[in-house]
């Protein structure tokens, strides 16, 4: 996030972390308020259908995939779609997750994000890439990270961890913001 800062994207105010490492039936999406330094939000997130079952282990950036991105995404407006109230994202890592306004990833409610669906199923459903959260907090959650705020999906890819120019820019370096995907 600091890497995409000093490269000229403007600064949120929250961030919304993702750990695609944790199981689906455990909280795995956490959202903070960079201000007030406190934790908003801890929840369960779906992934993509192809990106595994309970433990997600498969990503991408192409359309079609039907699996989730990782890196770091910028909010943009929310919506109401197919899926209801839904909040497109903006990706930042070019080879990563630059194709997630053209895949339509978005953060959106699912019915199959919840307990009961764990209990039938022994997992969350899965999405066709977006990370979904519980209906009951979707429009809540939208409204607080819509507009420009950070949303950080992570998972030990190596090639990710080794290519990614946000993770990479380390040691005072930072990131220039005409090699990180530019806001349409």
């Amino acid at each position: 996030m600091r890497c995409a800062v000093a490269g000229g994207v403007p600064a949120p105010a929250r961030l919304a972390v993702i750990d695609y490492s944790k199981p689906s039936t455990e909280n795995r999406l956490w959202v903070f308020d960079l201000v007030a330094n406190t934790l908003l939000y801890e929840e369960r997130v779906a992934h993509g259908r192809n990106s595994g079952e309970n433990l997600a282990a498969n990503f991408s950036n192409e359309s079609g995939s039907y699996a989730s991105s990782l890196g770091l995404f910028r909010t943009r407006d929310a919506y109401v779609g197919r899926n209801g109230y839904s909040l497109r994202m903006q990706g930042l890592e070019p080879g990563f997750n630059d194709n997630a306004m053209r895949r339509a990833i978005v953060i959106h409610g699912a019915d199959y994000v919840s307990e009961a669906f764990v209990r039938k199923v022994g997992r969350i459903g899965r999405s066709l890439g977006c990370p979904a959260v519980r209906k009951k907090v979707a429009h809540a959650l939208i409204d607080t990270i819509q507009h420009g705020q950070f949303v950080f999906s992570y998972y030990p890819d190596p090639q990710w961890l080794a290519q990614s120019r946000l993770v990479n820019c380390g040691s005072g370096a930072t990131a220039r913001h005409d090699r990180i995907a530019s806001a349409p």
